[in-house]
Protein backbone atom coordinates (compact mmCIF):
# COMPACT_ATOMS: atom_id res chain seq x y z
CA UNK A 1 0.00 0.00 0.00
CA UNK A 2 1.55 3.47 -0.53
CA UNK A 3 2.28 5.48 1.92
CA UNK A 4 2.16 9.22 2.86
CA UNK A 5 3.08 12.01 4.72
CA UNK A 6 0.66 14.59 5.78
CA UNK A 7 -0.03 17.93 6.70
CA UNK A 8 -1.50 21.43 6.39
CA UNK A 9 -3.03 24.73 8.12
CA UNK A 10 -6.54 26.00 8.32
CA UNK A 11 -6.87 26.84 4.60
CA UNK A 12 -4.97 24.14 2.66
CA UNK A 13 -4.24 20.65 3.19
CA UNK A 14 -1.71 18.41 1.76
CA UNK A 15 -3.42 14.80 1.90
CA UNK A 16 -1.03 12.82 0.00
CA UNK A 17 2.56 13.64 0.05
CA UNK A 18 4.04 10.46 -1.24
CA UNK A 19 6.81 9.00 0.94
CA UNK A 20 8.51 7.34 -1.74
CA UNK A 21 9.76 10.47 -3.51
CA UNK A 22 8.22 13.44 -1.81
CA UNK A 23 5.23 14.14 -4.59
CA UNK A 24 2.55 16.17 -3.71
CA UNK A 25 -0.28 14.51 -5.27
CA UNK A 26 -2.83 16.52 -4.35
CA UNK A 27 -3.49 19.62 -2.11
CA UNK A 28 -7.57 20.72 -1.32
CA UNK A 29 -9.12 23.26 0.21
CA UNK A 30 -12.86 23.80 1.90
CA UNK A 31 -15.48 26.10 -0.34
CA UNK A 32 -18.79 26.62 1.43
CA UNK A 33 -20.47 27.48 -1.97
CA UNK A 34 -19.78 24.20 -4.01
CA UNK A 35 -20.41 22.57 -0.28
CA UNK A 36 -17.49 20.95 0.27
CA UNK A 37 -13.52 20.18 -0.85
CA UNK A 38 -11.84 21.02 -4.19
CA UNK A 39 -8.85 18.94 -4.67
CA UNK A 40 -5.97 20.12 -7.40
CA UNK A 41 -4.57 16.86 -8.60
CA UNK A 42 -1.36 15.86 -10.69
CA UNK A 43 -1.09 12.28 -11.84
CA UNK A 44 2.66 11.87 -11.18
CA UNK A 45 2.83 14.80 -8.54
CA UNK A 46 1.49 18.20 -8.57
CA UNK A 47 4.25 19.60 -6.63
CA UNK A 48 7.43 17.37 -7.21
CA UNK A 49 10.75 18.19 -5.10
CA UNK A 50 13.89 17.29 -7.63
CA UNK A 51 17.46 16.85 -7.54
CA UNK A 52 19.87 17.32 -9.99
CA UNK A 53 23.76 16.15 -10.35
CA UNK A 54 25.79 16.87 -12.99
CA UNK A 55 22.29 16.55 -15.66
CA UNK A 56 21.41 13.45 -14.32
CA UNK A 57 18.48 13.16 -12.41
CA UNK A 58 18.76 11.65 -9.11
CA UNK A 59 16.58 9.15 -7.88
CA UNK A 60 15.07 10.11 -3.72
CA UNK A 61 14.98 7.85 -1.48
CA UNK A 62 13.56 9.83 0.99
CA UNK A 63 13.89 9.52 5.11
CA UNK A 64 11.11 10.93 6.87
CA UNK A 65 11.04 12.18 10.14
CA UNK A 66 8.51 15.32 11.69
CA UNK A 67 8.98 18.54 13.64
CA UNK A 68 6.93 19.00 16.53
CA UNK A 69 4.92 16.00 14.81
CA UNK A 70 2.96 17.91 11.73
CA UNK A 71 5.69 19.72 9.84
CA UNK A 72 7.00 16.77 7.41
CA UNK A 73 10.93 16.72 5.94
CA UNK A 74 12.95 14.23 4.75
CA UNK A 75 16.66 14.01 3.99
CA UNK A 76 18.39 11.71 1.55
CA UNK A 77 21.84 11.16 0.71
CA UNK A 78 22.74 9.68 -3.07
CA UNK A 79 26.15 9.34 -3.39
CA UNK A 80 27.86 12.58 -1.17
CA UNK A 81 25.37 14.98 -2.74
CA UNK A 82 22.71 15.65 0.28
CA UNK A 83 19.03 16.61 -0.06
CA UNK A 84 16.73 17.85 2.44
CA UNK A 85 13.40 19.30 1.39
CA UNK A 86 11.12 20.90 4.26
CA UNK A 87 6.87 21.13 3.84
CA UNK A 88 5.87 23.78 5.75
CA UNK A 89 2.21 25.17 5.67
CA UNK A 90 1.98 28.14 7.77
CA UNK A 91 -0.38 28.78 10.39
CA UNK A 92 -3.03 31.40 8.96
CA UNK A 93 -1.99 31.64 5.88
CA UNK A 94 -3.43 30.35 2.01
CA UNK A 95 -1.32 28.69 1.20
CA UNK A 96 2.18 26.51 2.06
CA UNK A 97 6.02 26.25 0.89
CA UNK A 98 8.90 24.24 0.46
CA UNK A 99 11.93 24.55 1.48
CA UNK A 100 14.94 22.73 -0.73
CA UNK A 101 18.51 22.74 0.54
CA UNK A 102 21.49 20.22 -1.21
CA UNK A 103 25.15 20.23 -0.02
CA UNK A 104 27.79 18.68 -1.81
CA UNK A 105 30.13 16.32 0.74
CA UNK A 106 32.12 15.18 -2.08
CA UNK A 107 35.74 15.96 -2.93
CA UNK A 108 35.06 17.34 -6.30
CA UNK A 109 32.58 19.83 -7.77
CA UNK A 110 29.14 19.46 -9.14
CA UNK A 111 26.54 21.08 -11.16
CA UNK A 112 23.71 21.02 -9.05
CA UNK A 113 20.04 21.92 -9.76
CA UNK A 114 17.37 21.79 -7.31
CA UNK A 115 13.72 22.39 -7.77
CA UNK A 116 9.97 21.46 -8.50
CA UNK A 117 8.04 20.48 -10.86
CA UNK A 118 4.66 18.96 -11.59
CA UNK A 119 1.78 19.44 -13.83
CA UNK A 120 -2.22 20.38 -12.98
CA UNK A 121 -4.09 17.57 -14.35
CA UNK A 122 -7.65 17.58 -13.13
CA UNK A 123 -9.45 19.36 -10.21
CA UNK A 124 -11.83 17.61 -8.10
CA UNK A 125 -14.77 18.04 -6.12
CA UNK A 126 -15.42 16.16 -3.49
CA UNK A 127 -18.17 15.52 -0.47
CA UNK A 128 -17.52 11.81 0.10
CA UNK A 129 -17.28 10.54 -3.97
CA UNK A 130 -14.89 13.08 -6.24
CA UNK A 131 -16.44 14.02 -9.31
CA UNK A 132 -13.87 15.67 -12.14
CA UNK A 133 -14.31 19.83 -13.12
CA UNK A 134 -14.48 19.62 -17.05
CA UNK A 135 -14.88 23.03 -17.81
CA UNK A 136 -12.80 26.36 -17.09
CA UNK A 137 -9.14 24.92 -16.36
CA UNK A 138 -7.03 27.92 -17.45
CA UNK A 139 -3.20 28.94 -16.77
CA UNK A 140 -1.66 32.39 -17.70
CA UNK A 141 1.06 34.59 -16.95
CA UNK A 142 0.67 37.10 -14.16
CA UNK A 143 2.64 40.09 -13.01
CA UNK A 144 0.80 39.65 -9.83
CA UNK A 145 3.77 36.78 -8.85
CA UNK A 146 5.75 37.38 -12.22
CA UNK A 147 5.57 33.82 -13.13
CA UNK A 148 2.42 31.85 -14.06
CA UNK A 149 -0.88 30.84 -12.61
CA UNK A 150 -3.43 28.05 -12.38
CA UNK A 151 -7.25 29.17 -12.38
CA UNK A 152 -10.35 26.87 -12.38
CA UNK A 153 -12.82 29.69 -14.11
CA UNK A 154 -15.79 27.24 -15.45
CA UNK A 155 -17.73 30.77 -15.96
CA UNK A 156 -16.89 32.77 -12.65
CA UNK A 157 -13.51 32.30 -10.64
CA UNK A 158 -13.28 28.97 -8.37
CA UNK A 159 -9.99 28.42 -7.15
CA UNK A 160 -6.65 29.65 -8.04
CA UNK A 161 -3.35 28.43 -7.74
CA UNK A 162 0.26 30.86 -7.73
CA UNK A 163 3.88 30.01 -6.74
CA UNK A 164 6.25 32.65 -6.53
CA UNK A 165 10.09 32.90 -5.51
CA UNK A 166 11.14 36.31 -5.91
CA UNK A 167 9.64 40.02 -5.65
CA UNK A 168 10.68 42.71 -7.94
CA UNK A 169 9.52 45.61 -5.70
CA UNK A 170 12.43 47.99 -5.46
CA UNK A 171 12.88 47.87 -1.68
CA UNK A 172 12.83 43.93 -1.81
CA UNK A 173 15.94 42.28 -1.23
CA UNK A 174 14.40 38.93 -2.07
CA UNK A 175 16.52 37.48 -4.78
CA UNK A 176 16.77 33.43 -5.25
CA UNK A 177 18.56 33.47 -8.68
CA UNK A 178 15.88 30.54 -9.37
CA UNK A 179 14.73 30.56 -13.14
CA UNK A 180 11.11 28.80 -14.09
CA UNK A 181 9.32 27.66 -17.30
CA UNK A 182 5.65 26.23 -17.88
CA UNK A 183 4.67 24.35 -20.50
CA UNK A 184 0.46 24.46 -20.43
CA UNK A 185 -0.18 22.89 -17.29
CA UNK A 186 3.47 21.31 -16.79
CA UNK A 187 6.19 23.52 -15.14
CA UNK A 188 9.17 23.56 -13.25
CA UNK A 189 10.60 25.87 -10.46
CA UNK A 190 14.75 25.38 -10.64
CA UNK A 191 18.17 27.01 -9.41
CA UNK A 192 21.39 25.38 -10.65
CA UNK A 193 24.82 26.40 -8.74
CA UNK A 194 28.39 24.76 -9.24
CA UNK A 195 28.80 23.56 -5.82
CA UNK A 196 32.50 23.12 -4.38
CA UNK A 197 33.51 20.40 -1.89
CA UNK A 198 31.85 21.35 1.28
CA UNK A 199 28.93 24.15 -0.66
CA UNK A 200 25.34 23.97 -0.24
CA UNK A 201 22.54 26.06 -2.23
CA UNK A 202 18.88 26.63 -1.07
CA UNK A 203 15.63 27.61 -2.62
CA UNK A 204 12.44 28.29 -0.88
CA UNK A 205 9.15 28.17 -2.75
CA UNK A 206 6.09 29.53 -1.67
CA UNK A 207 2.18 28.29 -3.01
CA UNK A 208 -0.64 30.36 -2.98
CA UNK A 209 -4.40 29.52 -3.58
CA UNK A 210 -7.37 31.96 -3.96
CA UNK A 211 -10.40 32.66 -5.22
CA UNK A 212 -9.01 34.08 -8.43
CA UNK A 213 -5.61 35.35 -9.67
CA UNK A 214 -4.97 38.20 -7.31
CA UNK A 215 -5.71 36.05 -4.14
CA UNK A 216 -3.61 33.00 -4.99
CA UNK A 217 -0.42 35.47 -6.22
CA UNK A 218 -1.07 37.49 -3.02
CA UNK A 219 -1.16 34.74 -0.54
CA UNK A 220 2.17 33.42 -2.13
CA UNK A 221 3.71 36.65 -2.43
CA UNK A 222 2.78 37.59 1.44
CA UNK A 223 4.80 34.60 2.20
CA UNK A 224 7.47 35.06 0.73
CA UNK A 225 7.96 38.45 2.14
CA UNK A 226 7.85 37.08 5.41
CA UNK A 227 9.96 34.63 4.93
CA UNK A 228 10.62 31.02 5.37
CA UNK A 229 12.33 31.40 8.85
CA UNK A 230 9.68 33.25 10.36
CA UNK A 231 6.98 31.54 8.88
CA UNK A 232 8.50 28.43 10.32
CA UNK A 233 9.29 30.43 13.86
CA UNK A 234 5.73 31.27 13.85
CA UNK A 235 3.93 27.57 13.17
CA UNK A 236 6.45 25.75 14.93
CA UNK A 237 5.90 28.21 18.15
CA UNK A 238 2.12 27.62 18.16
CA UNK A 239 3.01 24.04 17.50
CA UNK A 240 4.92 23.80 20.40
CA UNK A 241 2.23 25.10 22.95
CA UNK A 242 -0.62 22.82 22.07
CA UNK A 243 1.85 19.52 21.69
CA UNK A 244 1.37 17.32 24.92
CA UNK A 245 4.66 14.89 26.37
CA UNK A 246 5.05 11.59 27.58
CA UNK A 247 7.86 9.33 28.75
CA UNK A 248 6.84 6.67 26.14
CA UNK A 249 7.88 8.38 22.62
CA UNK A 250 5.76 5.97 20.54
CA UNK A 251 2.78 7.24 22.34
CA UNK A 252 3.91 10.88 22.20
CA UNK A 253 4.06 10.82 18.57
CA UNK A 254 0.93 9.11 18.27
CA UNK A 255 -0.74 11.12 20.56
CA UNK A 256 0.17 14.85 18.95
CA UNK A 257 0.20 13.62 15.26
CA UNK A 258 -3.41 12.40 15.60
CA UNK A 259 -4.03 15.31 17.94
CA UNK A 260 -2.71 18.15 15.05
CA UNK A 261 -4.15 15.21 11.99
CA UNK A 262 -7.55 16.12 13.72
CA UNK A 263 -7.36 19.59 14.15
CA UNK A 264 -6.53 20.78 10.86
CA UNK A 265 -8.40 18.02 8.57
CA UNK A 266 -11.73 17.47 11.10
CA UNK A 267 -11.89 21.58 10.35
CA UNK A 268 -10.72 24.06 8.67
CA UNK A 269 -11.88 27.39 7.11
CA UNK A 270 -13.46 27.94 3.65
CA UNK A 271 -11.38 29.82 1.16
CA UNK A 272 -14.60 31.19 -0.43
CA UNK A 273 -16.22 32.69 2.83
CA UNK A 274 -13.39 32.42 5.28
CA UNK A 275 -15.87 30.35 7.49
CA UNK A 276 -14.96 27.68 10.50
CA UNK A 277 -16.53 24.48 9.57
CA UNK A 278 -16.41 20.77 10.99
CA UNK A 279 -16.17 17.29 8.74
CA UNK A 280 -15.12 14.17 8.83
CA UNK A 281 -11.83 14.57 7.20
CA UNK A 282 -10.26 16.65 5.07
CA UNK A 283 -8.58 13.89 3.06
CA UNK A 284 -10.35 12.32 0.00
CA UNK A 285 -8.18 9.04 1.24
CA UNK A 286 -11.32 9.13 3.60
CA UNK A 287 -14.53 7.21 2.12
CA UNK A 288 -17.03 9.92 3.49
CA UNK A 289 -14.59 12.70 3.28
CA UNK A 290 -15.40 16.66 3.40
CA UNK A 291 -18.99 15.71 4.97
CA UNK A 292 -20.20 16.19 8.23
CA UNK A 293 -21.88 14.27 10.42
CA UNK A 294 -22.94 15.90 13.96
CA UNK A 295 -21.33 12.91 16.01
CA UNK A 296 -18.10 12.22 14.36
CA UNK A 297 -17.17 16.18 14.81
CA UNK A 298 -18.48 17.00 18.16
CA UNK A 299 -18.51 13.81 20.37
CA UNK A 300 -15.00 12.58 18.60
CA UNK A 301 -13.01 15.10 17.12
CA UNK A 302 -14.16 18.46 19.10
CA UNK A 303 -12.95 17.04 22.81
CA UNK A 304 -9.20 16.79 21.43
CA UNK A 305 -9.54 20.73 19.77
CA UNK A 306 -11.46 22.15 23.15
CA UNK A 307 -8.30 20.31 25.31
CA UNK A 308 -5.62 22.04 23.66
CA UNK A 309 -7.13 25.57 21.91
CA UNK A 310 -10.34 26.65 24.02
CA UNK A 311 -10.57 29.67 22.00
CA UNK A 312 -10.76 27.89 18.10
CA UNK A 313 -13.23 25.43 19.60
CA UNK A 314 -15.52 28.13 20.58
CA UNK A 315 -15.80 29.69 17.19
CA UNK A 316 -15.95 26.35 15.50
CA UNK A 317 -19.32 25.79 17.74
CA UNK A 318 -20.97 28.46 17.72
CA UNK A 319 -20.59 27.94 13.47
CA UNK A 320 -21.74 24.53 13.60
CA UNK A 321 -24.94 25.42 15.44
CA UNK A 322 -25.12 28.49 12.96
CA UNK A 323 -25.02 26.21 10.18
CA UNK A 324 -25.95 22.57 11.08
CA UNK A 325 -28.16 23.83 14.14
CA UNK A 326 -31.70 23.34 11.76
CA UNK A 327 -30.97 19.87 10.85
CA UNK A 328 -28.97 18.29 13.98
CA UNK A 329 -29.54 14.58 14.08
CA UNK A 330 -29.21 14.02 10.50
CA UNK A 331 -27.97 11.08 9.04
CA UNK A 332 -24.85 13.85 7.47
CA UNK A 333 -24.90 16.97 6.06
CA UNK A 334 -22.93 19.27 4.01
CA UNK A 335 -20.23 21.84 5.29
CA UNK A 336 -23.09 24.28 4.92
CA UNK A 337 -26.04 22.78 6.56
CA UNK A 338 -28.03 20.84 4.48
CA UNK A 339 -28.78 17.42 3.96
CA UNK A 340 -26.81 15.27 2.22
CA UNK A 341 -27.66 11.89 3.35
CA UNK A 342 -31.41 11.66 5.24
CA UNK A 343 -31.65 9.54 8.27
CA UNK A 344 -32.52 10.42 11.74
CA UNK A 345 -29.70 9.41 14.39
CA UNK A 346 -30.62 9.83 18.16
CA UNK A 347 -26.72 9.65 19.12
CA UNK A 348 -26.19 12.78 16.60
CA UNK A 349 -29.27 14.38 17.86
CA UNK A 350 -27.75 14.68 21.38
CA UNK A 351 -23.99 15.04 20.15
CA UNK A 352 -24.43 19.22 20.27
CA UNK A 353 -25.25 18.93 23.71
CA UNK A 354 -22.48 16.86 24.97
CA UNK A 355 -19.68 19.17 22.98
CA UNK A 356 -21.44 22.29 24.25
CA UNK A 357 -21.57 20.75 28.22
CA UNK A 358 -17.91 19.58 27.54
CA UNK A 359 -16.66 23.42 26.37
CA UNK A 360 -18.45 24.95 29.47
CA UNK A 361 -16.61 22.31 31.88
CA UNK A 362 -13.48 23.39 29.83
CA UNK A 363 -13.15 26.55 29.59
CA UNK A 364 -16.31 27.74 32.36
CA UNK A 365 -17.50 30.13 29.82
CA UNK A 366 -21.16 30.10 30.30
CA UNK A 367 -21.85 33.49 29.04
CA UNK A 368 -21.89 30.96 26.04
CA UNK A 369 -25.64 30.41 26.46
CA UNK A 370 -26.93 33.95 26.05
CA UNK A 371 -26.09 33.64 22.18
CA UNK A 372 -29.74 33.24 20.47
CA UNK A 373 -28.90 30.90 18.38
CA UNK A 374 -27.66 28.24 20.44
CA UNK A 375 -31.03 28.88 22.87
CA UNK A 376 -32.84 28.34 19.64
CA UNK A 377 -30.40 25.12 19.05
CA UNK A 378 -31.50 23.68 22.39
CA UNK A 379 -35.04 24.19 21.59
CA UNK A 380 -35.18 22.72 18.39
CA UNK A 381 -33.52 19.67 19.74
CA UNK A 382 -36.05 19.22 22.41
CA UNK A 383 -38.75 19.43 19.60
CA UNK A 384 -37.05 16.13 17.97
CA UNK A 385 -36.28 14.48 21.31
CA UNK A 386 -40.14 14.85 22.07
CA UNK A 387 -40.97 13.26 18.46
CA UNK A 388 -39.20 10.73 19.12
CA UNK A 389 -40.09 9.54 22.42
CA UNK A 390 -42.27 6.13 22.84
CA UNK A 391 -45.89 7.16 23.33
CA UNK A 392 -45.80 5.47 27.41
CA UNK A 393 -42.46 4.54 27.96
CA UNK A 394 -40.08 7.41 28.77
CA UNK A 395 -37.34 5.25 25.78
CA UNK A 396 -36.59 7.59 22.52
CA UNK A 397 -36.09 5.56 19.08
CA UNK A 398 -33.30 6.34 16.42
CA UNK A 399 -33.57 5.26 12.59
CA UNK A 400 -30.09 4.05 12.37
CA UNK A 401 -27.76 3.24 14.55
CA UNK A 402 -24.06 4.92 15.75
CA UNK A 403 -22.44 3.40 12.58
CA UNK A 404 -25.42 5.24 10.17
CA UNK A 405 -26.70 1.56 9.59
CA UNK A 406 -30.03 0.19 10.24
CA UNK A 407 -30.91 -0.90 13.59
CA UNK A 408 -32.80 -4.10 14.59
CA UNK A 409 -34.58 -2.43 17.03
CA UNK A 410 -35.56 0.89 17.23
CA UNK A 411 -34.69 2.06 21.00
CA UNK A 412 -30.79 1.52 21.93
CA UNK A 413 -29.27 1.67 25.45
CA UNK A 414 -26.02 4.10 24.28
CA UNK A 415 -28.65 6.31 22.61
CA UNK A 416 -30.71 6.57 25.04
CA UNK A 417 -28.37 7.35 28.09
CA UNK A 418 -27.08 10.09 25.61
CA UNK A 419 -30.58 11.28 25.62
CA UNK A 420 -30.40 11.03 29.76
CA UNK A 421 -27.28 13.10 30.04
CA UNK A 422 -28.49 15.76 27.27
CA UNK A 423 -32.01 16.02 29.14
CA UNK A 424 -29.70 17.20 32.55
CA UNK A 425 -27.62 19.68 30.87
CA UNK A 426 -30.61 21.60 29.19
CA UNK A 427 -32.49 21.28 32.25
CA UNK A 428 -29.66 23.58 34.13
CA UNK A 429 -28.87 26.19 30.99
CA UNK A 430 -32.70 26.60 30.57
CA UNK A 431 -33.62 26.43 34.64
CA UNK A 432 -36.42 23.67 33.30
CA UNK A 433 -36.50 21.11 36.61
CA UNK A 434 -39.31 18.93 34.09
CA UNK A 435 -36.03 18.01 31.86
CA UNK A 436 -34.49 16.82 34.75
CA UNK A 437 -37.19 14.93 35.97
CA UNK A 438 -37.69 13.51 32.64
CA UNK A 439 -34.06 12.27 32.45
CA UNK A 440 -34.60 10.11 35.64
CA UNK A 441 -37.61 8.74 34.00
CA UNK A 442 -34.87 7.82 31.17
CA UNK A 443 -32.94 6.22 33.59
CA UNK A 444 -35.76 3.85 34.99
CA UNK A 445 -36.86 2.86 31.75
CA UNK A 446 -33.61 1.89 30.73
CA UNK A 447 -33.36 0.05 34.03
CA UNK A 448 -36.55 -1.46 33.49
CA UNK A 449 -36.60 -2.33 29.41
CA UNK A 450 -32.61 -2.50 28.66
CA UNK A 451 -31.25 -4.84 30.87
CA UNK A 452 -32.17 -9.20 30.34
CA UNK A 453 -30.99 -12.10 31.95
CA UNK A 454 -28.20 -13.50 29.34
CA UNK A 455 -26.69 -16.88 30.70
CA UNK A 456 -27.27 -16.71 34.24
CA UNK A 457 -25.93 -12.88 34.08
CA UNK A 458 -28.27 -9.75 34.07
CA UNK A 459 -26.72 -7.61 31.23
CA UNK A 460 -27.77 -4.37 29.13
CA UNK A 461 -29.13 -5.26 25.63
CA UNK A 462 -27.56 -3.20 22.81
CA UNK A 463 -31.49 -2.50 21.12
CA UNK A 464 -34.81 -3.27 22.12
CA UNK A 465 -38.27 -3.26 20.54
CA UNK A 466 -40.12 -2.84 23.89
CA UNK A 467 -41.97 -6.06 22.53
CA UNK A 468 -40.17 -8.32 24.01
CA UNK A 469 -37.12 -8.80 21.83
CA UNK A 470 -33.57 -7.54 21.78
CA UNK A 471 -30.38 -8.60 20.99
CA UNK A 472 -26.50 -9.16 22.20
CA UNK A 473 -24.61 -6.54 20.00
CA UNK A 474 -22.09 -3.61 20.37
CA UNK A 475 -20.28 -0.49 17.69
CA UNK A 476 -17.40 1.14 18.52
CA UNK A 477 -18.81 4.44 17.34
CA UNK A 478 -21.52 4.02 20.19
CA UNK A 479 -20.05 1.77 22.24
CA UNK A 480 -21.56 0.28 25.51
CA UNK A 481 -18.46 0.74 26.99
CA UNK A 482 -18.94 4.07 27.27
CA UNK A 483 -21.65 4.31 29.71
CA UNK A 484 -19.44 5.07 32.43
CA UNK A 485 -17.29 7.38 30.92
CA UNK A 486 -20.97 9.30 30.25
CA UNK A 487 -21.72 9.29 33.62
CA UNK A 488 -24.37 6.90 33.09
CA UNK A 489 -23.47 3.79 36.27
CA UNK A 490 -19.86 3.90 37.74
CA UNK A 491 -17.22 0.79 36.25
CA UNK A 492 -17.93 -1.50 39.01
CA UNK A 493 -21.67 -1.58 38.42
CA UNK A 494 -22.50 -4.90 37.82
CA UNK A 495 -24.58 -5.33 35.09
CA UNK A 496 -22.58 -2.89 32.86
CA UNK A 497 -19.12 -5.81 34.00
CA UNK A 498 -21.22 -8.79 32.50
CA UNK A 499 -22.21 -7.24 29.18
CA UNK A 500 -18.67 -5.64 28.76
CA UNK A 501 -16.91 -9.10 30.19
CA UNK A 502 -19.60 -10.48 27.05
CA UNK A 503 -18.50 -8.41 24.16
CA UNK A 504 -14.97 -8.34 24.97
CA UNK A 505 -15.06 -12.03 25.50
CA UNK A 506 -13.84 -14.70 22.54
CA UNK A 507 -17.31 -16.09 22.26
CA UNK A 508 -18.56 -13.30 20.41
CA UNK A 509 -18.25 -13.27 17.39
CA UNK A 510 -16.73 -9.47 16.35
CA UNK A 511 -14.45 -9.46 19.90
CA UNK A 512 -11.23 -10.62 18.62
CA UNK A 513 -9.96 -11.86 21.92
CA UNK A 514 -6.77 -13.54 21.63
CA UNK A 515 -5.50 -11.72 18.93
CA UNK A 516 -2.59 -9.27 18.75
CA UNK A 517 -5.44 -6.22 18.50
CA UNK A 518 -7.80 -7.80 20.59
CA UNK A 519 -10.46 -4.78 20.16
CA UNK A 520 -14.12 -4.81 19.24
CA UNK A 521 -15.42 -4.95 15.39
CA UNK A 522 -19.32 -4.59 14.40
CA UNK A 523 -21.12 -5.82 10.73
CA UNK A 524 -19.85 -2.43 9.15
CA UNK A 525 -16.34 -3.04 9.18
CA UNK A 526 -15.67 -6.64 10.81
CA UNK A 527 -12.26 -5.83 12.08
CA UNK A 528 -10.90 -3.98 15.60
CA UNK A 529 -11.75 -0.60 15.40
CA UNK A 530 -9.57 1.92 16.73
CA UNK A 531 -12.54 3.84 18.05
CA UNK A 532 -13.00 0.47 20.40
CA UNK A 533 -9.16 1.40 21.02
CA UNK A 534 -10.61 4.88 22.40
CA UNK A 535 -13.06 3.21 24.43
CA UNK A 536 -11.10 0.46 26.16
CA UNK A 537 -8.73 3.84 27.40
CA UNK A 538 -11.58 5.75 28.80
CA UNK A 539 -13.15 2.67 30.62
CA UNK A 540 -11.07 0.51 32.29
CA UNK A 541 -9.22 -1.08 29.91
CA UNK A 542 -6.08 1.13 29.53
CA UNK A 543 -3.54 -1.24 30.05
CA UNK A 544 -4.81 -3.15 27.40
CA UNK A 545 -5.90 -0.18 24.82
CA UNK A 546 -2.20 0.90 25.81
CA UNK A 547 -0.64 -2.68 24.09
CA UNK A 548 -2.77 -2.63 21.55
CA UNK A 549 -1.76 0.76 20.13
CA UNK A 550 2.16 -0.54 20.35
CA UNK A 551 1.27 -2.86 17.53
CA UNK A 552 -0.91 -0.84 15.52
CA UNK A 553 0.22 0.29 12.28
CA UNK A 554 -2.81 2.01 11.33
CA UNK A 555 -2.67 4.59 8.33
CA UNK A 556 1.27 5.55 8.91
CA UNK A 557 0.26 6.13 12.36
CA UNK A 558 -2.78 8.05 11.73
CA UNK A 559 -6.19 6.63 13.11
CA UNK A 560 -8.09 4.48 10.59
CA UNK A 561 -11.77 2.85 10.94
CA UNK A 562 -10.71 -0.33 11.08
CA UNK A 563 -7.44 -2.67 11.63
CA UNK A 564 -6.70 -6.14 10.89
CA UNK A 565 -6.58 -8.32 14.22
CA UNK A 566 -3.02 -9.18 13.91
CA UNK A 567 -0.78 -7.24 11.56
CA UNK A 568 -2.82 -3.68 12.56
CA UNK A 569 -2.69 -2.61 9.17
CA UNK A 570 -5.24 -0.25 8.02
CA UNK A 571 -8.25 -2.16 6.66
CA UNK A 572 -10.87 0.55 6.35
CA UNK A 573 -11.75 4.25 6.85
CA UNK A 574 -7.98 5.77 6.04
CA UNK A 575 -6.98 9.33 7.48
CA UNK A 576 -10.35 9.06 9.89
CA UNK A 577 -9.69 12.95 11.42
CA UNK A 578 -12.55 12.52 13.87
CA UNK A 579 -11.74 9.20 14.88
CA UNK A 580 -7.89 10.94 15.19
CA UNK A 581 -9.14 13.12 17.81
CA UNK A 582 -10.89 11.02 19.53
CA UNK A 583 -7.46 8.91 19.75
CA UNK A 584 -5.89 11.91 20.77
CA UNK A 585 -8.35 12.57 23.46
CA UNK A 586 -8.32 9.53 25.14
CA UNK A 587 -4.68 9.30 25.40
CA UNK A 588 -4.81 12.56 26.72
CA UNK A 589 -7.48 11.75 29.60
CA UNK A 590 -5.95 8.41 30.45
CA UNK A 591 -2.23 10.02 30.75
CA UNK A 592 -3.16 12.54 32.56
CA UNK A 593 -2.00 15.38 30.48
Amino acid sequence: MEQYQVTGNEYISLPTIREKDGAIMGISCLYMSVKGMLEMTGNNGFVRPFLQCDGEMVELMPSWQREHFWIPSFFCDKAGITFHCIYLSPIGERGFCLRLEAKNETSSAHEIRIGVDGSWDETLHTVNESIPLTTGKSVKHSGWNHMFVFQQVPSTPLIAFAPIVGDDQPYSQIDQGAEWKQDGFAYSIHKIASLQPGEAMGLDVFFGIGYEEVAAAASAKEMLRQGFEALLKRTAGWLSVREKHTADSKIETLLNTNLFFAFFYASGRTIDTEELCMMTSRSPRYYVSAAYWDRDSLLWAFPAIVEIDPIYAKELLLSVIHRQGRNFGIHSRYIDGTVLEPGFELDELCAPVIALERYIEKTQDAAILRHAEIHDALENILQKLNFRKHPTIDLYSTFLQPTDDMHNHPYLTYDNVLVWKSLHAISRWLNRTELAEQAEKVVAAIRTNCIFEHKGESIFAWSVDLNGHWDVYDEPPGSLQLLPFYGFCTADDPIWQATVSLIRDESYPLSFAGHPVAEIGCKHAPHPWILSICNSLLTGYAEEALRHLQVTKMDNGIACESVHEDTGECTTGAAFATCAGFLAYALMKTIKL
